[in-house]
């Protein structure tokens, strides 16, 4: 599974102004961060506000991803959810061409107990024809999924492969990562603290932060990945300023923007998510020019 070492990028979904989902800004998007040296990317994460969107637009984003792709990195699709029988059966119906394995949020709002975490993920990886990528946020969810169900599924179920972690809980880390098969992935969820994570055992990161800025962000973590960290300090301390602005008022908006500003696709967001401020577009834009990009 070295395929997943290094940085992925949890796509946006672009939409035109009328709120439709945008495909020339996704291609756009797909090309601006595989030129930019990404080692693979996540169509519908829960940076694609795929919560928002129908089954059929899921289904024309992931085939549309495939095909603009053409084989360049490997691609991981989300499926995730708080009924473990509609993921399942998503799952089942899923056109698995062109992608290398799912990545599958912990269920949110229902606040299942460990055992019902469990439960979940163990019926997700048996509907799954593909590998499966944990993903614990509590930040979006609602509930943590706690370092000893995480080891239990990696131990006891082998289509489950790795875990993208952001509870930004550095004891849970340690555990994961002291524990965990030799194998299974541990994967960042948060960009601001990839480094010290990779550090202590990560195998890279899956970015909101390299949808605008691939290339940046991409050479940093390799360098951390060749155990260069004091090389990458200055890269990990250069985006501190930009990062903190992309999250401000909510993700995905702050990145929507500089992809904007970056002439990559529009900043449309869909409702219950709104634009974000012009203050924060301005800081987001001062930032973008310190880093030459604009």
């Amino acid at each position: 599974m070295t395929q997943f070492h290094g940085t992925g990028v949890a796509l946006v979904t672009p939409f035109n102004t009328d709120g439709s989902v945008d495909f020339n800004g996704l291609r756009n998007l797909i090309n601006h961060t595989i030129s930019g040296g990404v080692d693979y990317l996540v169509s519908l994460g829960t940076t694609g506000e795929t919560a928002t969107l129908t089954s059929e637009e899921k289904k024309a984003v992931w085939e549309f991803t495939a095909e603009v792709n053409q084989g360049r990195v490997p691609l991981v699709a989300g499926i995730g959810g708080n009924s473990t029988k509609e993921v399942t059966d998503h799952l089942q119906h899923f056109d698995s061409r062109g992608y290398s394995a799912i990545l599958s949020v912990s269920p949110y709002y229902n606040k299942p107990t460990q055992e019902g975490i469990f439960r979940h993920y163990k019926a997700v990886a048996e509907a799954s024809a593909l590998p499966v990528i944990l993903y614990n946020v509590p930040g979006r969810t609602g509930s943590n999924m706690s370092a000893e169900t995480t080891l239990r599924l990696a131990h006891e179920i082998k289509n489950i492969i790795g875990i993208k972690e952001a509870s930004a809980n550095f004891d849970q880390f340690n555990r994961i990562i002291r524990d965990k098969p030799e194998d299974f992935l541990f994967i960042s969820g948060d960009d601001p603290i990839t480094l010290p994570m990779i550090a202590m055992g990560a195998v890279g990161v899956i970015s909101v932060v390299g949808n605008a800025l691939p290339a940046i962000f991409s050479t940093m973590v390799r360098m951390c990945l060749s155990g260069n960290f004091i090389e990458a300090q200055p890269l990990h301390y250069s985006l501190t300023e930009i990062t903190g602005h992309f999250f401000a008022e909510g993700n995905p908006g702050g990145v929507k923007a500089a992809l904007k500003l970056l002439n990559i696709c529009g900043d449309t967001v869909r409702l219950p998510l709104v634009n974000i401020t012009t203050e924060t577009e301005e800081k987001i834009a001062s930032e973008l020019s310190r880093l030459n990009l604009l």
